[in-house]
């Protein structure tokens, strides 16, 4: 093995999902294709090899997750080179933040929701 390649994100509603990840977060589609009356949608931050496949919760189970697919954990670590710069420039998009950016001995982040209430965790390492 050599890398992780794809990590799957279950949405409501792939449109809206979309749109949050790219216009807020910055994220590129690397793929959106319809299969029928699903879609095959992934999105990488630029220059990233692992994408997000957005799922669409269709069954109860699938749907009683959505935004809590990793519990009270960040479901995902985004790393930044510039983790203030990134907190203003997300912050002013009406990203959701949980209070301001703090710095410890592994570097400066903040956590944030998506737009289902998934925590991400935002982080520039020293």
């Amino acid at each position: 093995m050599r890398q992780v390649k794809l990590v799957s994100l279950l949405v409501r509603e792939y449109d809206a999902a979309k749109r949050f990840y790219t216009e807020s977060l910055g994220f590129d589609v690397v793929e959106d294709m319809a299969h029928g009356d699903r879609r095959w949608i992934t999105l990488s931050l630029p220059g990233n090899h692992c994408a997000l496949a957005l799922e669409l919760a269709t069954t109860s189970d699938d749907v009683a997750l959505v935004g809590r697919q990793a519990g009270s954990f960040p479901l995902l670590a985004l790393d930044s080179a510039d983790c203030i710069g990134d907190f203003t420039r997300l912050k002013s998009r009406g990203v959701k933040f949980f209070g301001e950016p703090e710095t410890g001995p592994w570097g400066t982040g903040v956590l944030l929701e998506d737009l289902y209430g998934n925590k991400l965790f935002l982080s520039q390492e020293t």
